[in-house]
């Protein structure tokens, strides 16, 4: 199922609309749609290279959009689904979880969190929607999610256009890798600037 929703993704890059289905796909993934951007970013970028950077601005103005949906949709149903949803993962009082994460130290976490999953193929879908349920501040919500995805997005997009085919296979094997590794020398130079300032 999920390989047929992939490689209906890849077909419509090459679509007269393809922007404005990249557009849906972007959005869409950031609260519930399985298949990453990337699945259309990378022949779109291969086919039309002049034009790799219009793409990756697209995808990542959408995702942003879409992750703020998402983050309604936690913030709006908290008391009726959220609530459920951490108890599920054995978070027993929500309320405190949020007030963790309202503090100083736990506003730090949200942010690296939230760019990991923004930046790195961790479900980003699932930050959207938590940061609604925390009640995350909003404004580092658009500012983290922009950078985290766009960083995302336009490296994607440069690669595929610059390399072309070849970049396909070696995204699908090394990639989650590399986008770890540096997510996760992103993360300790955050947390070396927050305890130097401390």
């Amino acid at each position: 199922m999920l390989k047929k929703i992939y490689d209906k993704c890849v077909e419509w890059a090459g679509h007269k609309f393809a922007n404005l289905l990249l557009a849906i796909v972007a959005f869409l993934e950031s609260f519930i749609f399985p298949i990453p951007t990337d699945a259309m970013i990378i022949p779109m970028a291969i086919s039309k290279r002049d034009k790799f950077l219009k793409i990756a601005l697209i995808a990542t103005v959408f995702s942003v959009l879409g992750g703020l949906f998402g983050y309604l949709i936690g913030y709006v149903f908290f008391n009726e689904i959220g609530i459920k949803i951490f108890e599920f993962f054995g978070i027993e009082n929500a309320n405190i979880f949020k007030e963790k994460l309202a503090s100083e130290e736990g506003l730090l976490s949200g942010v690296i969190i939230l760019f990991v999953a923004g930046f790195t193929p961790l479900p980003f879908k699932i930050i959207t929607i938590s940061s609604g349920f925390v009640h995350f501040n909003i404004l580092l919500f658009i500012i983290v999610s922009f950078v985290a995805r766009g960083l995302r997005f336009f490296v994607v997009s440069y690669l595929a256009q610059k390399y072309g085919v070849a970049i396909g296979p070696f995204l699908e094997k090394k990639g989650g890798q590399w986008t770890v590794m540096i997510s996760a020398v992103i993360a300790v130079i955050f947390l070396i600037i927050y305890f130097a300032n401390k």
